[in-house]
C-alpha cells in the first residue's frame, strides 16, 4: 500500500527561540526571530541556514515558524518558508491565510528561491520581509535559488503581496557565510 500521508517536523528546540507570547511590532523584530532561527539550525545541526516566520501584523503575534530541514526530513519542499506557511494554515484551519481578512507577514532569513516564491503567490501573505538577496546566498553557499520572473517583487505587488528587502541583510549574510565555510552540518 502507498503510504497516505506525510509527516514534517521542526526540530524540538524551536520553543527556546521563537517566543509565542511576544509582541513582534517591527519589521527588524519580526526578522531578527527570522535570522536567530536560520543561526540556531545551523548552531543544532538541524538543516540549513535558513529561517522563517509568519506573524499577526495587526497583533503582532507569532503565528507559525519554520527552518529548512530538507535533508533531514527527506523531502525537497520543507524549505523554511514552506515550513512555516504549512504550520500557519494548520494553525489556522485555512489554505489561504489571510482568508479572514486580516493581515500577515511572513519574514524569511534570505530571498525566496523560485519554490518557495511559488508557495508565497498562493499562500496569502500580504506581505513579505526579506534579509539576505539570492546573490549572498548564491555566492556564499552551494545553493541554487532556481529562477524568478525578471521583476519578481513587481509580480508579488502586482498581486498585493509587498515586499520588503534587505532588514538585517547582513545578520543573515554571516549566518550564510559561515554555513557556507563550514559546510553542511546535518
Amino acid at each position: 500500500m502507498l503510504p497516505l500521508q506525510i509527516h514534517l517536523t521542526l526540530p524540538p528546540w524551536i520553543g527556546d527561540v521563537a517566543d509565542v507570547n511576544r509582541r513582534y511590532e517591527t519589521d527588524e523584530d519580526r526578522m531578527a526571530l527570522a535570522v536567530a532561527l536560520a543561526r540556531e539550525n545551523v548552531d543544532r545541526g538541524g538543516g540549513g541556514p535558513f529561517g522563517a516566520a509568519v506573524f499577526n501584523n495587526h497583533s503582532g503575534r507569532l503565528v507559525a515558524v519554520g527552518v529548512n530541514r530538507v535533508v533531514p526530513q527527506h523531502c525537497s519542499l520543507a524549505h523554511a518558508e514552506n515550513m512555516a506557511l504549512m504550520i500557519a494554515q494548520q494553525r489556522l484551519g485555512r489554505h489561504r491565510i489571510n482568508e479572514d481578512g486580516g493581515h500577515y507577514v511572513l519574514a524569511t532569513s534570505a530571498q525566496p528561491c523560485c519554490q518557495c516564491y511559488g508557495a508565497i503567490v498562493w499562500a496569502g501573505i500580504n506581505t513579505l520581509l526579506i534579509g539576505a538577496r539570492t546573490e549572498d546566498v548564491e555566492s556564499l553557499t552551494e545553493f541554487d535559488e532556481g529562477p524568478l520572473p525578471a521583476d519578481w517583487a513587481g509580480e508579488l505587488e502586482r498581486r498585493g503581496i509587498a515586499v520588503r528587502r534587505d532588514i538585517l541583510r547582513d545578520a543573515s549574510r554571516d549566518i550564510l557565510a559561515a554555513y557556507g565555510q563550514s559546510g553542511p552540518s546535518y
